[in-house]
């Protein structure tokens, strides 16, 4: 629970900071990669460590993967570029992902099955409670001191979880024996690298059918290819290919991947929304999460006893996927006269959505599968959830950046267009003058040197506030059809018995 505080910590505060980030370093043409880069690298190495654990414990990857992540942070903190923030943030996202993957797989080994759901409600709380500090606290830090302490905050918290797991953490024992390692099927896991990069760059820095998207993509099939063959030679593969063959891990698999992609899309990009729409600071951007994780602790906590008690996860599941479809068609019907109450409400609704839905994922895949695999399940169901949530903001990221200047040049008034530069216009490709005192006057001055009067500088300032709420509304509304496919495969997840058996840690004393 400690090392779910720490991740949470990290989520939520970095995405209240976002838009202040990218004012400072200048990289909004890379806003989605200091999350992607993170999202990466933790969803490469989750499969990896899932497996390992699997023949050698848990105990020294939990520690090693929190050790990690803070190293990271302070690296975080200390960054003087975007480059270096993304490059750090991958590092970041190895630790993260070592650590959330044993976070959850432990819940395994300490409980059974018929217990799982009221553990699993309980550590989705924790992750709701926490990221109900994160956002505030994050504002507050980036307003008062420098965003670079939302990254520091996270070092006492991971030295506490780390003091507490080293002298306190059961040793329970692996249950393979190990053998022979799938190297091979762990180099080819880098499929997923071209293939976030092509989804990111594709109609920002390149055309989607230039030939550097495509060369990309087509490396990404290759390698997907690669890793698939490797699978089904390899003695103990990361991901078994009988894992994929059961009905009910394959349905909680996609079911994660879409519903995170659509979720990563809410939750990311809505600080954009607050900050820059609605004008609030980084503070109110930061509140505006709190509804929603409000909404994740008491749904959680409801569905995970409700499993518990009944021994039946299949209604809470299609519900919660419902839930969050309604709550992100709120959030895509906003506009430029969206007020902060509205998105509240669409907030408190997503957050129910998702506090109903995640438990009941876990403990349907864990249940699904004999006590040997209980690792390379739970560590396979983190990493599609994690390439859904990847695959989410790259998307949608490339879709915000691709579309925010057309947007901008179609809201402006023709008198205004008219009186412009071409090559002002052209320049008006970054919102940040929404984000930063200092950048929107430096926008009005110079637009006055072009030959706008204030008034009309005032007016241009507006377009660029209305054309970043249509680019975020076509962000949210792609959200709305991939969280809405997501609720149609839950209608296929099947109502498997929750067994009541005695745990690892009971087995092993």
């Amino acid at each position: 629970m400690l090392a779910l505080l720490l991740a949470a910590l990290d989520q939520t505060v970095v995405g209240t900071a976002m838009p202040r980030i990218i004012a400072d370093l200048h990289g909004f043409d890379r806003y989605a990669w200091v999350v992607t880069s993170y999202m990466v690298a933790s969803t490469s190495v989750v499969p990896i460590v899932g497996k390992l654990s699997d023949l050698y414990g848990r105990r020294p990857f939990f520690l090693g993967g929190i050790g990690l992540f803070l190293l990271a942070s302070a690296l975080c903190g200390a960054s003087g570029d975007m480059t270096q923030l993304i490059l750090f943030r991958g590092l970041q996202g190895i630790g993260a992902g070592v650590s959330m993957a044993m976070a959850m797989t432990v819940v395994g080994d300490l409980f059974p099955p018929i217990r799982r759901g009221r553990i699993q409600g309980l550590f989705a709380s924790v992750w709701g409670l926490a990221s109900v500090v994160g956002p505030p606290v994050g504002g507050y830090l980036t307003d008062q001191l420098s965003w670079r302490w939302v990254f520091y905050v996270n070092l006492p918290v991971g030295l506490v979880a780390l003091a507490v797991l080293f002298f306190t953490a059961p040793s329970i024992g692996p249950r393979l024996r190990p053998t022979s390692i799938d190297y091979p099927g762990a180099a080819m896991l880098l499929w997923v690298i071209p293939l976030l990069l092509a989804l990111s760059w594709g109609g920002t820095q390149f055309a989607w059918e230039s030939p550097q998207v495509l060369a990309l993509l087509s490396v990404a099939v290759v390698g997907l290819v690669a890793f698939a063959a490797c699978e089904l030679r390899a003695p103990e593969p990361i991901l078994p290919p009988a894992l994929l063959a059961n009905r009910t891990v394959l349905v909680v698999i996609v079911m994660a991947m879409l519903a995170h992609a659509g979720m990563f899309g809410v939750i990311f990009f809505n600080p954009l929304f607050v900050q820059g729409v609605i004008g609030a600071t980084a503070t109110e951007s930061g509140a505006v999460l709190v509804p929603l994780m409000a909404g994740v602790i008491v749904a959680s906590m409801v569905s995970g006893q409700m499993v518990s008690r009944t021994g039946r996860y299949r209604v809470l599941a299609i519900g919660g996927s419902a839930v969050i479809f309604l709550g992100i068609l709120l959030q895509a019907m906003m506009d430029s006269r969206t007020g902060y109450s509205v998105v509240v409400r669409n907030m408190v609704v997503v957050g129910v959505g998702i506090g109903t839905l995640m438990p009941v994922l876990s403990v349907a895949a864990q249940n699904a599968v004999p006590a040997s695999m209980l690792g390379v399940a739970t560590s396979a169901s983190q990493f599609f959830r994690s390439i859904g949530g990847t695959l989410g903001v790259a998307v949608f990221g490339s879709v915000l950046v691709s579309r925010f200047r057309p947007s901008v040049q179609a809201a402006l008034p023709p008198e205004i267009a008219a009186g412009l530069p071409v090559d002002r216009l052209a320049g008006l490709d970054n919102p940040q003058a929404l984000f930063s005192g200092q950048a929107g006057t430096a926008l009005r001055e110079n637009m006055v040197q072009a030959g706008l009067s204030a008034q009309g500088a005032d007016v241009l300032l507006d377009a660029v506030r209305q054309g970043l709420a249509t680019s975020l509304h076509e962000v949210f509304l792609l959200g709305v059809l991939v969280v809405g496919l997501g609720l149609l495969v839950s209608l296929l997840l099947p109502e498997l018995s929750l067994r009541r058996g005695r745990s690892r840690l009971e087995d092993s004393q």
